[in-house]
């Protein structure tokens, strides 16, 4: 009889050995799942994480992941500093802010760049025509309207303030007078676009395809690299206190990233399913998602080297438009090291 727990225990391991080839090294050397809370904003650009979860490869890496869906990078930030997150995944710009406040978070891992696009609503849209200068047709706008386009985006210092801003007065070389900025939530930015109370707006996936399926007369004026040439965009931070008590932890998310990074580019209708069911709440279905993942404005890349010249660069703008005091030096923002070691081979 004294001999049964004993089988029982090898039987066990045996059977886990066999089965569990999927487990990462963080799960086995862990063994309880480690809690970990993802801030995340409800994009495309975030679609490496859900399809990470709803592929099962989180558990796989040894977490218990739990929700809290944002509105923008900013409001986030808040959410790091009291504490009440571990993860954050939301745009690159915010970070460098909250660097300054001394809280201590990490990149170990982008998602997307490129991400933000300008697309100009119905009244709007005929001002730009083919071969027409972009800063003329919102003069000409102006001229005949009587007022400046309502053009709406998320609070400053988020990616898509800065990117409108940059693409606006650097790239359109528009006049500050033909252009009023509006600063709204991602949800409130597709209602008012949809709505008619706002000119135009910078918008993502998924709600590019949204609103041009809802209604194609919105034009989608400007590209993310034409806004800002490899703009740099959703990215994994990871918490200073969560990274140095769990490396290991940390190291199973990203290679779940890279995992699921890796899927959304091969089989995008595989990944539209979870990331429908983190993103779709009834208003949207599996086949516009898919539509989304595979749009001019999805570019996934799990690679945090990728974006550090970039953010340098954003960095550098947000300074010249004040949303940034100073620049950040990038050595402590990114950690590749989780990346490298995941994508060994």
């Amino acid at each position: 009889m004294r001999l049964l727990p004993v089988l029982k225990a090898f039987l066990t391991a045996a059977a886990l050995l066999a089965g569990g080839q999927g487990l990462t090294r963080s799960a086995v050397a862990q063994g309880a799942p480690v809690p970990v809370r993802i801030g995340v904003i409800p994009i495309v650009g975030a679609a490496p994480v859900f399809v990470a979860n709803g592929e099962g490869w989180l558990k796989e890496a040894g977490l218990a992941p739990t929700f809290t869906t944002f509105e923008s990078g900013p409001n986030m930030i808040q959410a790091l500093a009291s504490g009440t997150i571990d993860v954050y995944v939301a745009g690159i710009a915010p970070l460098a802010v909250a660097r300054t406040k001394n809280i201590d978070v990490r990149v170990v891992a982008a998602t997307a760049i490129e991400e933000m696009v300008f697309v100009a609503g119905p009244k709007l849209a005929p001002y730009f025509k083919d071969g027409a200068s972009k800063g003329e047709a919102l003069k000409a706008f102006r001229a005949k309207e009587g007022r400046a386009a309502r053009l709406a985006t998320q609070p400053p210092g988020s990616v898509p303030n800065t990117t409108l801003q940059h693409w606006l007065w650097q790239v359109a070389k528009a006049d500050k007078a033909d252009a009023e900025i509006v600063a709204m939530g991602i949800d409130a930015t597709q209602q008012a676009l949809l709505a008619g109370a706002v000119d135009g707006a910078s918008i993502r996936e998924p709600a590019l395809t949204i609103v041009q399926t809802r209604n194609p007369a919105i034009k989608l004026v400007a590209t993310g690299g034409e806004m800002f040439p490899d703009q740099p965009g959703t990215v994994v931070g990871v918490f200073g206190a969560f990274a140095d008590k769990n490396p290991q932890a940390v190291e199973g998310l990203v290679r779940a990233v890279v995992r699921a990074t890796e899927l959304l580019k091969s089989d995008p209708a595989r990944a539209a399913v979870p990331v429908e069911q983190a993103l779709g709440k009834g208003i949207t279905d599996v086949a516009t998602i898919q539509k989304a993942l595979t749009s001019p404005a999805s570019r996934f890349t799990a690679d945090p080297r990728a974006i550090i010249e970039a953010t340098k660069k954003m960095q550098a703008y947000q300074v010249s438009i004040g949303t940034l005091d100073k620049d950040i030096p990038t050595d402590g923002l990114f950690v590749p090291s989780y990346y490298e070691k995941a994508t060994q081979r």
